[in-house]
């Protein structure tokens, strides 16, 4: 991921935050977000080149947009879970993860549900 920044004005400055940083709050809440399994690492090609990953691994991609948050994130569910409820339920973690370690309330979440993970 390349080393890009959003940057928020201040009286006296300026925070910049990098991509990274916000991967890393993204990430966490994933994994905290009960029935997902994981972070999709075998993600086909197609899914990844369609939503702009450049590491499939990771299966997470962050931009910045004139100061939005843009996350999009491959996931799989765990078996017997509610897909959508569990998506839904990522969304909201990952938008309250940023907004309180940022502040910035505008983002876009988009989680890509690329499989179901059986135990």
């Amino acid at each position: 991921m390349s080393e890009k920044y959003v940057t928020i004005p201040k009286d006296n400055g300026s925070i910049n935050i990098s991509e990274e940083v916000i991967a890393s709050l993204v990430v966490n809440a994933i994994n905290e977000t009960e029935g997902v399994s994981g972070l999709a690492n075998t993600a086909g090609n197609e899914l990844a080149e369609l939503i702009g990953l450049k590491t499939v691994q990771k299966g997470i991609k962050v931009q910045f947009n004139e100061g939005k948050i843009v996350a999009d994130a491959i996931i799989s569910v765990q078996y017997g879970q509610n897909i959508v409820q569990v998506a839904q339920n990522v969304q909201d973690n990952v938008n309250s993860a940023i907004v309180s370690a940022t502040g910035i309330e505008d983002s876009e979440i988009n989680i890509h549900v690329s499989g179901i993970a059986f135990k």
